[in-house]
């Protein structure tokens, strides 16, 4: 396949985990949205999801990013029916922490009991062995951090779990962690109109830590609306695309994750990694500093 019609390898790549760790594209897919409205239940449209997820492939996307709470187990049952046997390189990236109890409720349960229960349910469900990258959804304060930073350590020595992220987490949180193990990834909210991770990226550059943006357009700035729209007018892009490419500019460590439930949309959002922003580009949508 020419790199014309695998866009995701023109966004370059990133080693996770260092000597040990693995190599991605660094255009990747959030398998959120594959489910149904509110992140709950099964998809609309199942036989889209499962072709959505076959395309991810064609278009050179080799990252994948989950969690047993898309659904909740929707989002991994999808994955594994449309994709396994996976395709050598292929990583798929789950995590755990959140409980569901409705559409669009997220509470927190970062307990050992809970954090086991959805781990092993993971492994049954995504059909593996070992998860290459698992991912702590969030630091429960209602739970000692030694209760689930400990079983993530003791997971990992079992081989359950072959390298540790954590999410929406600031760099005290990250500090703390690598007490028990090496923090290879960290997924915080970041777009351009929302850098209030700014720290955290800069950390992450500065020890090799993959950084994984979620919600990359944040529709709530007006000022970065703007901005994103005119320079989108400028490429003949969608504002999305625009989005996604600023972020593949902002860090080396950044790792998009653009979801969607659409063959059409997914398409799209990928050819954001053939966009290289240019100096005007940049005066309008400044890079982090």
């Amino acid at each position: 396949m020419q790199a014309t019609e695998a866009p995701a390898t023109q966004a370059g790549t990133i080693t996770i985990g260092g000597e040990n760790g693995f190599t991605v594209n660094r255009m990747a897919y959030g398998a959120m949205r594959i489910t149904g409205d509110g992140i709950w239940g099964p998809p609309r449209d199942h036989d889209e999801a499962i072709r959505v997820l076959k395309r991810t492939l064609d278009l050179g996307i080799n990252f994948i990013d989950t969690a047993d709470s898309y659904g909740p187990h929707i989002s991994e049952e999808l994955i594994a029916e449309a994709l396994h046997p996976y395709p050598e390189g292929l990583v798929i990236a789950t995590k755990g922490g959140l409980l569901r109890t409705g559409p669009n409720q997220w509470p927190v349960d970062a307990s050992r009991k809970h954090l086991e229960e959805a781990l092993d349910g993971s492994l049954k469900r995504l059909k593996l062995d070992q998860i290459e990258l698992y991912q702590l959804h969030r630091f429960d304060p209602k739970v000692p951090s030694e209760e689930f930073l400990g079983f993530l350590q003791e997971a990992q020595k079992a081989g359950k779990i072959k390298h540790i992220g954590l999410s929406e987490v600031g760099i005290e949180q990250i500090e703390e962690a690598k007490t028990y193990f090496d923090v290879v990834s960290v997924q915080n909210m970041y777009n351009f109109g929302q850098q209030k991770w700014n720290d955290v990226l800069k950390y992450c550059e500065q020890h090799n830590i993959a950084f994984i943006p979620w919600y990359p357009l944040n529709s709530g700035n007006i000022s970065a609306t703007e901005a994103i729209k005119k320079v989108a007018a400028r490429h003949n892009a969608t504002d999305y695309q625009i989005a996604l490419a600023w972020l593949l500019a902002a860090s080396p460590v950044m790792l998009p994750i653009a979801g969607t439930s659409s063959v059409k949309h997914l398409e799209e959002n990928v050819l954001a990694a053939t966009i290289k922003l240019t100096d005007e580009d940049l005066q309008d949508m400044p890079l982090p500093k």
